[in-house]
């Protein structure tokens, strides 16, 4: 978390520098938004929106991608040991 805080530029410079200006309450306002809200870097916020229209384009073409398809940077849920060896096989 402190990474993604310093290099969207809050608190500081550096993770010291930001650890010593941001009080524990800001932190914590901090972390709640980027709970509701997703990431604060601007470029995957960015992904997220181009997703959603493609998603919104294949929906009405009567494709049935899921939003993370058209994610290439966001984590892939993991499969299942069961599901994955059944498509090793």
């Amino acid at each position: 978390m402190w990474h993604e805080l310093v290099l969207n530029g809050v608190g500081g410079t550096s993770i010291a520098e930001a650890k010593a200006t941001l009080s524990y309450a800001e932190v914590l306002a901090w972390v709640a938004y980027r709970d509701k809200h997703g990431s604060l870097n601007p470029v995957r916020r960015q992904e997220l929106a181009a997703a959603i229209i493609a998603l919104q384009v294949n929906r009405g073409a009567g494709g049935k991608a899921e939003l993370i398809d058209f994610m290439p940077h966001a984590e892939q849920p993991g499969a299942s040991l069961e599901q994955a060896m059944s498509e090793w096989s």
